[in-house]
């Protein structure tokens, strides 16, 4: 998990830059930054969802997994775990909460970490999550400098999504095809088309709710597909 450590240890580091860059920066400063990155998650997300050919998949895994998740309640949950950890470390940041989702779904929801994971998990070299690394470090400048602390502390969902994926692609093999990753992606460019739409506050999307479309997508492909 060199990987996913060394992706850790960047986006702290990023997140700290950001943080002072935040106290310094006029707010409508953090307005226009925070409406960029808002578009460039849209935009990121179309690149995604056009990786899949299996349209009717995709609609049943995001359809079973929101009801699944909205069954559970994952953004409330997420909410007060952002809460709490709020709490605990005693900010006043009115954004802790969504810039914790926000960095997280973005760190998360892309290809390389999909596939840079499964890469590192099956014994291969971890040049995908170095490169990752890097990108996410820089983007959580960016991200922390508008949304403050909450984004240092996404490292602990990616930490355990990341990381997870090696460890599962080690035990398993070669249980993640390539098709099983672009319909994976396709899912997970679509949270992030929903993502940015909320950011933008056109319309507040539950997107974590709609997290188990991942795991739904996963178990539809291996059924039908593979």
């Amino acid at each position: 998990m060199t990987g996913t450590l060394i992706n850790v240890a960047t986006v702290l580091i990023g997140s700290i830059i950001g943080i002072i860059i935040h106290s310094k920066m006029p707010k409508r400063f953090v307005t226009v930054v925070f409406q960029a990155i808002a578009l460039f998650t849209v935009f990121l997300g179309f690149s995604m969802a056009l990786k899949t050919s299996n349209f009717i998949l995709i609609v049943l895994s995001l359809v079973i997994g929101s009801v699944i998740g909205e069954l559970l309640n994952l953004e409330s949950s997420i909410d007060k775990f952002g809460n709490f950890l709020k709490k605990k470390i005693r900010t006043k940041s009115e954004k802790f909460s969504e810039g914790f989702t926000t960095a997280f779904l973005l760190y998360c929801m892309g290809s390389m970490t999909i596939v840079g994971a499964i890469e590192e998990g099956l014994g291969g070299d971890n040049e995908l999550l170095l490169i990752k690394s890097l990108m996410d470090g820089v983007s959580s400048i960016a991200l922390a400098s508008a949304l403050g602390i909450g984004v240092a502390f996404s490292v602990i969902p990616l930490l355990i999504y990341q990381g997870g994926i090696t460890l599962f692609a080690a035990y398993l093999g070669d249980f993640f095809t390539t098709i099983m990753i672009d319909e994976l992606t396709a899912v997970g460019g679509i949270l992030m088309i929903g993502l940015g739409i909320s950011i933008l506050e056109i319309k507040k999307i539950k997107v974590i709710n709609m997290i188990p479309s991942l795991i739904i997508i996963v178990i539809l492909v291996y059924i039908f597909l593979d």
